[in-house]
């Protein structure tokens, strides 16, 4: 069982869905990976929810902080200095949509933007490392940013986590990125083409199944059934 207990700084370590339904959100993910809820009861958490696999902490989901706002997947690099990596992020262009902050005994972060408008969060551990399983059906696997100027994204990460990069030819284009950490992939970088236009930059978290096509006729259920409940 892939077990994780750190992550090196600029490695995804942790994911969170913000969700507009949380209790939809919980159904669907319940019956398509198995997870567990659990609710931190503290009110100041604001409804924040941890999902559990075998017992084992893999992404966690809460309610929006403002109205309207839409759904959305975060992805968190870990840090072993969030305020130092703050200070990077607006020398290299990135913009701070939170500044940092501490979160009870948990650790230490903040949410900024990449320069071609990428949204992604910056984790500091203290009693929450993160992700406490991955790599394995049911959790997470991999997270790539999708950018419209791939050349801008990859300077600006290189700046602010000291990323080596490896390429693949995609065949015509930008390559695919891989941001590389001890000489180990840890995250992609891919650049939005004319098949995905008008699709604005982001943060792709991506879990690993066992059958895709089961996974696919089981997600279609789960939408269904989430749906149901809710009404």
């Amino acid at each position: 069982m892939p077990e994780f207990t750190e992550y090196a700084p600029g490695t995804p370590c942790w994911v969170d869905v913000t969700s507009a339904d949380l209790d939809r959100t919980v159904s669907f993910y319940s019956e398509l990976f198995g997870w567990v809820a659990e609710q931190d009861p503290r009110p100041e958490a604001g409804g924040y929810t941890m999902f559990l696999k075998d017992g084992k902490l893999v992404a966690a989901g809460s309610p929006p902080q403002q109205e309207g706002m839409p759904s959305f997947w975060t992805t968190y690099l870990a840090s072993d200095d969030v305020d130092a990596a703050a200070v990077r992020i607006r020398e290299a262009g990135g913009t701070l949509m939170v500044e940092p902050f501490d979160v009870f005994d948990a650790g230490r972060m903040t949410v900024a933007q990449d320069p071609t408008g990428a949204a992604f969060g910056v984790w500091q551990a203290g009693e929450h490392n993160g992700a406490q399983l991955a790599n394995e059906p049911g959790t997470l696997t991999w997270n790539e940013c999708h950018t419209t100027d791939a050349p801008a994204a990859e300077a600006f990460y290189r700046a602010v986590f000291d990323y080596e990069v490896d390429t693949w030819d995609m065949g015509g284009g930008e390559p695919y990125r891989i941001f590389t950490v001890g000489g180990k992939g840890v995250a992609g970088l891919w650049q939005i083409g004319a098949q995905m236009a008008g699709t604005p930059p982001n943060w792709a978290t991506v879990f690993s199944v066992a059958d895709t096509d089961e996974s696919v006729a089981r997600a279609t259920g789960a939408r269904r059934h989430s749906s149901d409940a809710a009404e």
